[in-house]
């Protein structure tokens, strides 16, 4: 964004100090990250008051800042325009620049893989658009607006994810961004604390066709009866399902994992072979919604198969890496759910890319009541699984290492609550060049740190 500040002031309907001829090139709500030409957000809260730090901000090369009207004591030598709330004030001047943008616009939401999926799309496109995506986990109330208003004016393809925890919160964001096609990736069992039940999830999941633009489309998983319901009953909605079901509109078959990643044919709307550089049958799905969305744009099948296979995705999704003593680590430790922790261990199941299958899992977490069956119930994967061995860790794992013990799993199991360091020693004693190890659990339960902590040991 690269704006006049009176013009902002416009946008917001607001007055302000010393506004004109003042551009500004970026927006930022962190004193900390301000870049020069940013227009500074200070934020209020219960323990931090933002407009501490408005003199900083300007020292760091910001052009001007919002200031809250009830706020005392405004530096007289900096630009500011008055407003009554910070965070309406961003979303405000969001959904002012999306509406001067022409850009193609795509929503992703679900449970699960919405950053991959964000991510193999983004790879598909770049090559032949100008494709900008949502850094990190830039996807809510707040982080939704400063992505909107990081795009550059030439940008062709803007793909946005939206997070949420709650109904009404994807309603909103698909309303500020207006997509102009729309992903929903699956439905999962994150957040049944807040939403109820999978029902709940699946219905503030779908709230991503709110904001959908005439003429839009919504691509969904077809595996998932309860999205199917979603869109028969939603009258004139264009959408169009992938999936492994014979009924999607786009399938995927004879999945293969290589050195390379994962190998698969597909089927329906787009026939042909494709490779992508990362593991697992549910990143396989994920691809599908990007195959749909280049084929939907006008990109070639040859075209989608090469950019497909040179995808580059954020770090900790199935991520393989290779440890000095020859083990092959699958670092999916970003988060998890039980949908995509079954997923994780159907694609251990199906490996043969080593011959010693080990599991470090880590808690699973904001899964309301019913976390200990869900915690529970990973045992009926994991005893049909050939195993070498499994590593618990953290306090929920605990209900997991007793029923496998309940269960007479009879390969080495460990099971840590708060120290990375037994299972580090586990590992450092039974892994080797024939070991592939599956690193899998909640953000919050960082377990990348244990492969960080094994580098460090090497």
């Amino acid at each position: 964004m690269k704006r006049q500040l009176n013009e902002l002031a416009a946008w917001l309907n607001t007055d302000g100090q010393h506004i004109e001829n003042v551009l500004v090139t970026g927006v930022s709500i962190d004193s900390r990250s301000v870049t020069e030409g940013d227009l500074f957000i200070p934020f209020r809260g219960e323990r931090v008051n933002g407009h501490q730090y408005v003199q900083q901000a300007v020292e760091q090369g910001a052009a001007a800042s919002l200031w809250l009207r009830d706020e005392p004591n405004p530096p007289a030598d900096v630009p500011l325009l008055f407003v009554e709330d910070a965070e309406l004030a961003l979303q405000q001047l969001a959904r002012a620049y999306r509406e001067e943008l022409d850009c193609i616009v795509l929503g992703i939401t679900g449970s699960n893989g919405k950053t991959s999926t964000k991510d193999l799309i983004a790879s598909v496109l770049a090559p032949y658009f100008n494709v900008r995506k949502t850094e990190g986990n830039f996807n809510n109330e707040l982080g939704l607006p400063l992505t909107i208003l990081s795009l550059e004016e030439e940008t062709a393809v803007a793909v946005l994810e939206m997070g949420m925890s709650g109904f009404g919160e994807i309603s909103f964001l698909s309303d500020l961004a207006r997509p102009h096609y729309t992903v929903i990736t699956n439905i999962g069992e994150a957040h049944m604390q807040d939403l109820g039940s999978r029902a709940g999830i699946a219905k503030a999941k779908f709230e991503i066709i709110d904001g959908l633009q005439e003429g839009g489309k919504l691509f969904f998983d077809g595996d998932e009866p309860l999205l199917q319901e979603l869109v028969v009953r939603q009258e004139g909605l264009d959408a169009v399902s992938f999936g492994f079901s014979p009924g999607a509109a786009l399938t995927a078959a004879e999945i293969e994992s290589t050195d390379e990643g994962s190998r698969f044919t597909t089927a329906g709307l787009l026939e042909g072979d494709f490779t992508i550089p990362v593991y697992g049958a549910h990143q396989v799905k994920n691809a599908l919604a990007a195959i749909l969305i280049a084929n939907e744009l006008g990109v070639s099948k040859e075209a989608i198969r090469a950019s497909l296979q040179n995808s580059v995705l954020t770090a900790m999704r199935m991520q393989p890496i290779v440890a000095d003593n020859g083990a092959l680590f699958i670092n999916d430790a970003y988060n998890a759910a039980p949908t995509s922790m079954r997923a994780a261990l159907r694609f251990m199941a199906e490996s043969s890319l080593r011959t010693e299958k080990w599991l470090v899992l880590g808690d699973m977490l904001e899964l309301g009541e019913e976390e200990k069956r869900y915690h529970e119930e990973l045992a009926d994967d994991i005893v049909t699984l050939e195993l070498s061995g499994v590593l618990l860790f953290g306090p929920r794992m605990k209900w997991l290492y007793d029923e496998l013990q309940r269960r007479g799993f009879t390969q080495k199991l460990h099971w840590s609550e708060q120290a990375y360091e037994p299972l580090i020693a586990e590992l450092a004693e039974y892994t080797s060049e024939h070991s592939i190890v599956l690193l899998k659990g909640s953000r919050g339960m960082a377990l990348e740190n244990i492969l960080e902590e094994w580098k460090q040991r090497q």
